[in-house]
């Protein structure tokens, strides 16, 4: 019998245990009030997990989720969480060929050398100047905003006084990204560099007049109020393995491999029905905070879903016998993986794979960038194989809508594949084949995954990594006081497509908590 079978009425019920179901099932139990999570899988943590995905090999990867940044502390004070994050001392390399050899600019490591960085790629001291100003803007926006992100939504003018900067308010919230790169910087590869944050798992040109390509920056460049991209110590799945931990010590009931089916509510109550091995049940809640995509929540409540969701990137692991050595040998591979690495995105091939995306191609030179998670903690692999030199590498893939994935899944994946990391071998001393690991099965370390593939691994719809597109975070048409109201009172949307949704934050799942403690009390904290 499910450990909650004798208890049918909770003050309540979360449907999902990813990491922001995690979040509201502690503040609310911590809070006094019963709580009971229904997972369908069999363990919690939805994309932000840890796996061993290579046969016979003891390295714990963050599978989907790898960085965080917008996680606030106040979550982490609030809720006692033993969540350790490391900062990457490097914060980038890109490689690239100028005057017929190999060069690259890299980002870190300390302000003079950063500018000599700089220097030495565009010939002079201006680019690292702009460079200054233009993040220095961007942080100033940065302290102003991320506070915000776990307080009752802010009316756009009011966001607008916070800032207090209309330069940089038209730049970030008016204007397309594209117009402030042209701006501020005349070297390709540094406007490129800049761009990517725009760009993460969204599909948008730099110019795009709706903007998406905006919201994606300004939640990439204000977490935690600096824009810094920290390692999780322990990979990903220690962060909601300490979710899980306070949740439970808090009183949360937590049951895995219960499948919420369908949510009935007047209103006051409602009532879940769930599917287990065993049969069908129900449980009765005061609210419900569903933990799952917009089009989850409709097929859940029988409402009309949302537009469809299109993710838009490839996501490879891989396990290294050693760091492959690069063809800039001015740079330590253990510096330039430490940071991110970015491939074939200088800021016309940015321009160039979109097109070809948009028309529905695979892109040519395939943008990606990637980062060694064990460079910077070294505890997700075993102590032998961390004596012996084994590194992890993680690669994001950008402007790959799921679109092109439709015809052939397993045909377009390879292909991609292939086509990346032949962009990653153009700047690498050896082939990057050279250097995996192989499994216990003789096979090499490492694994790709498209848009299609989280739809069907983790119900992301379209494999948006942020279950639709980013959203500003102030008030908008129908957004609610917290942004994860719906049409039902007493029912919540505390995932990621949550208004200030995306990402490993917790702050969707924050906010429905606070909603659900002021709508009781007539206070929340």
């Amino acid at each position: 019998m499910p450990e909650h079978e004798g208890h049918r009425a909770y003050d309540a019920v979360i449907v999902g245990g990813g990491h922001n179901g995690l979040v509201a099932a502690a503040y609310l139990a911590r809070a006094g009030r019963s709580v009971l999570v229904l997972e369908r899988l069999d363990h919690t943590g939805g994309a932000a997990v840890s796996t061993r995905p290579f046969p016979g090999v003891d390295a714990r990867l963050s599978r989907y989720s790898y960085l965080v940044s917008l996680l606030p502390q106040k979550i982490v004070r609030d809720l006692g969480l033993d969540v350790r994050l490391r900062t990457r001392t490097i914060s980038s390399y890109t490689p690239v060929q100028r005057g017929g050899r190999p060069s690259g600019l890299l980002v870190g490591g300390g302000e003079q050398r950063t500018r000599e960085a700089f220097a030495r790629l565009t010939g002079g001291e201006r680019e690292y100047e702009a460079w200054q100003r233009f993040y220095g803007r961007t942080a100033r926006v940065a302290r102003a905003v991320f506070p915000t992100l776990t307080e009752p939504l802010p009316t756009r003018d009011e966001l607008r006084r916070r800032i207090d900067d209309e330069d940089a308010w038209r730049m970030l919230f008016e204007e397309p990204i594209g117009v402030a790169v042209e701006h501020h910087f005349t070297d390709d590869l540094v406007r490129g560099v800049v761009l990517t944050d725009a760009l993460i798992g969204t599909f948008a040109d730099a110019h795009d007049t709706e903007l998406r390509q905006n919201r994606c920056f300004l939640y990439h460049v204000i977490g935690g109020g600096t824009g810094d991209w920290d390692v999780p110590v322990g990979g990903m799945g220690a962060v909601t393995g300490a979710l899980t931990d306070a949740a439970r010590r808090a009183g949360a009931v937590i049951a895995t491999g219960h499948e919420a089916l369908r949510i009935a509510t007047d209103g006051s109550t409602a009532e879940v029905t769930y599917r287990t091995h065993d049969g069908e049940g129900v449980a009765v809640a005061r609210h419900v905070l569903v933990n799952a995509s917009p089009q989850e929540l409709a097929a859940l409540t029988g409402d009309t879903p949302p537009a469809p969701a299109e993710g838009a990137q490839l996501k490879v692991n891989m396990l290294l016998k050693r760091l492959p050595r690069l063809r800039d040998t001015s740079v330590d591979p253990r510096e330039a993986f430490a940071g991110t690495f970015h491939i074939a995105e200088g800021y016309e091939q940015l321009a160039t794979a979109y097109a070809q995306a948009a028309a529905g191609e695979l892109p040519g030179a395939p943008p990606s960038e990637i980062y060694c998670h064990s460079l910077t903690d070294p505890t997700i692999l075993a102590p032998d194989l961390v004596e012996r030199g084994y590194q992890t590498l993680t690669l994001f893939g950008l402007h790959t809508p799921a679109r092109l994935f439709a015809r052939d899944n397993d045909a377009v994946r390879e292909a991609l594949l292939k086509a990346t990391v032949d962009q990653l071998d153009a700047h690498l001393a050896e082939p990057l084949a050279d250097c995996l690991a192989t499994d216990a099965d003789g096979r090499p370390c490492i694994e790709a995954r498209t848009p299609l593939d989280l739809e069907r691994e983790l119900r992301l719809p379209g494999g948006n990594i942020f279950h639709r597109e980013l959203s500003w975070p102030y008030v908008q048409e129908s957004t609610g006081r917290w942004g994860v109201e719906t049409r039902h009172a007493n029912v919540l949307l505390c995932g990621a497509g949550a208004v200030r949704g995306g990402g490993v934050s917790g702050v969707p799942g924050h906010n429905a908590a606070m909603a659900v403690l002021e709508g009781a009390d007539g206070l929340a904290g």
